[in-house]
């Protein structure tokens, strides 16, 4: 983490303790714990959450954990033609360091079905025993799951989009409040 990260973000033991509480209600619903968890951040983690994420994990013995973060991109791609690139595009910068194209043109309908320029996303692959290719796909896959609305696909995963809103309605909680755990309450 760099000085000018203006993120906040968790210690080892609020990372551990999230994580352990998730999962925990995860085996109740489920009566099980997953075989592998992926935990999606739109900033970058820090070496705590790293150390918080993967220790509660471990003590669940949870042998899969994939961290990765998904944030804007100002790079941008040109296709021959009057289209953008394609819906699924994905540029190595690096190793860790993916540019997706969530939203572009689709080789079904031959156009692209936006309004306006389409933005892609970086992946900042934190850990992960998956390939990037794989990862890209299960995000990709993850901006169609929106099913509170009609669009065809999203800039982001459903995973980051949910997020966002149950923090818009928990951000009016006071300090002895607990959250509710149920996530059609925040629908």
């Amino acid at each position: 983490m760099s000085r000018d990260d203006r993120s906040p973000h968790l210690s080892a033991n609020q990372a551990y303790d999230l994580l352990t509480a998730a999962l925990n209600e995860y085996r109740v619903a489920l009566r099980a714990y997953p075989a592998r968890i992926v935990v999606h951040k739109s900033s970058n983690f820090s070496a705590d959450e790293i150390d918080g994420l993967t220790c509660a994990a471990s003590d669940l013995r949870i042998d899969t954990v994939d961290l990765v973060t998904v944030m804007d991109s100002k790079l941008r791609l040109f296709r021959e033609g009057n289209y953008p690139p394609y819906r699924g595009t994905r540029i190595e910068m690096d190793e860790d360091r993916h540019i997706l194209y969530t939203r572009g043109s689709v080789r079904y309908y031959q156009t692209y079905t936006g309004l306006y320029i389409p933005q892609p996303i970086e992946l900042r692959i934190v850990r992960s025993e998956e390939s990037p290719s794989f990862i890209s796909r299960e995000i990709l896959g993850l901006t169609k799951m929106n099913w509170n609305n009609t669009q065809f696909d999203g800039k982001y995963p459903v995973t980051l989009g949910c997020a966002r809103k149950v923090g818009e309605i928990m951000k009016y909680l006071g300090d002895g409040d607990s959250p509710q755990i149920r996530y059609g309450f925040y629908m």
